[in-house]
Parts: C-alpha cells; sequence; structure tokens
C-alpha cells in the first residue's frame, strides 16, 4: 500500500510541476498538454491525487507514522520530479518499472 501511495504522490507532484509556470515543461505527451493548457483543473486533480495518497496512507499506518512518510515521500519525490523532469528523464517506462520494482520488493520482503 506504501508503494501505490507513493505513486500516487509521484502523480500529483508531477501534474502540479506541470501547471508551473516558471518551470521548464515538455511537451511530449498528451497529458502533458492537457495538463499545461488547463492548469485549473489539473490543479485540483493533483491536489486530490496527494491528498488519496495521505488517505491511504493514514489506513495503513498511525496518524504520527503516516505523516511523517508523507512527508518524506513529498520532499523525496518532489526532488527527484523538480531535478529530473528538465532532464526529460521521467517517461511511462521509467516510472513503471520503478513501481514493479518496489512493488515486489515490498511484497518479498
Amino acid at each position: 500500500m506504501i508503494s501505490i501511495a507513493s505513486l500516487l504522490v509521484f502523480f500529483g507532484f508531477y501534474t502540479l510541476y506541470n501547471t508551473s509556470q516558471k518551470a521548464y515543461l515538455s511537451n511530449t505527451l498528451t497529458v502533458e498538454k492537457w495538463l499545461q493548457n488547463n492548469p485549473k483543473p489539473s490543479k485540483l486533480i493533483g491536489l486530490g491525487l496527494l491528498i488519496t495518497a495521505y488517505l491511504i496512507l493514514l489506513l495503513e499506518k498511525a496518524i504520527g507514522s503516516s505523516a511523517l512518510i508523507y512527508l518524506i515521500q513529498i520532499m523525496t519525490i518532489g526532488s527527484l520530479v523538480v531535478i529530473l523532469a528538465p532532464l526529460k528523464i521521467i517517461n511511462y517506462k521509467l516510472i513503471l518499472g520503478m513501481f514493479f520494482l518496489v512493488v515486489f520488493f515490498e511484497t518479498y520482503s
């Protein structure tokens, strides 16, 4: 469940990153173009994803530990998005590969 919350934090932060006016944005995917052309619904979607991730963590853990895990995820994933998105390293193959690797380690360890 923590890996699903991490994926939702990534999608939420990446959605909010694509609504930024100051960031260097790429238009390779049609989803990115839609997010950049419709900033108001995109911000609502991004915040909804972040809230959903926090609710999943609340259901999985206690209030204190879920808040700590959530803040660590926001800091880590947020900094990775800000660093790697302008370099165009983030793509769907990398995201899916990392997600399946994390789910594998979460399940079998």
